[in-house]
């Protein structure tokens, strides 16, 4: 009787094995990216202030670069329903899914003079983003008291991370990757 019950059990095992099937092997990550989406910040203000903003294209990801001279260390980086403008709270329009609005604790700015220190032709296009996998749109927002806004428009939303790049001489660069997929 016993042999009779072990053999049932393995029998029921064997069965609900081949009915369910093994367990579903889980994806590898998108390029072994595993950043997420929720918002990151990091420092705090500065005396370094915004030269240039870029963009580039990368095989797994599209990467926007903002130039500061000076040592920088502070961001706040984070998917919101509108960016607006500093001070006024006016929205920043901008193409696709999702919406960065991207801070960097640093101004556009000069402390000393007040004198512009990147100064975009066009506002509304600080990057041609035409054949990005991912960007839409990159905008400036403005820069007030200090802080300098960016909005980084993106097909949806996805995965980013957001680090500092410093040198060469006394340059800092911030660094948003934004992934093409999950």
């Amino acid at each position: 009787m016993k042999i009779f019950k072990t053999f049932l059990a393995v029998a029921g095992l064997l069965a609900a094995f081949l009915i369910v099937g093994p367990a579903p092997a889980q994806a590898a990550p998108y390029c072994g990216i595993t950043w997420g989406s929720l918002a990151k910040a990091s420092g705090s203000l500065t005396g370094a202030s915004v030269t240039n903003v870029r963009a580039g294209q990368h095989a797994c990801f599209d990467r926007m670069v903002i130039d500061l001279r000076g040592h920088a260390n502070g961001f706040s980086v984070k998917y919101v329903s509108s960016v607006s403008q500093p001070g006024s709270g006016l929205p920043v329009p901008l193409r696709g899914g999702a919406d960065l609005q991207v801070v960097v604790l640093a101004p556009a700015y000069d402390q000393a003079t007040g004198l512009a220190t990147y100064s975009p032709a066009n506002r509304n296009e600080l990057v041609n983003t035409a054949g990005f996998a991912t960007f839409r749109q990159v905008a400036m927002a403005g820069s007030y008291e200090g802080y300098t806004h960016i909005g980084l428009g993106v097909r949806a939303r996805l995965p980013f991370r957001v680090f500092f790049l410093n040198g060469p001489g006394d340059t800092t660069r911030i660094v948003v990757d934004v992934a093409h997929r999950w």
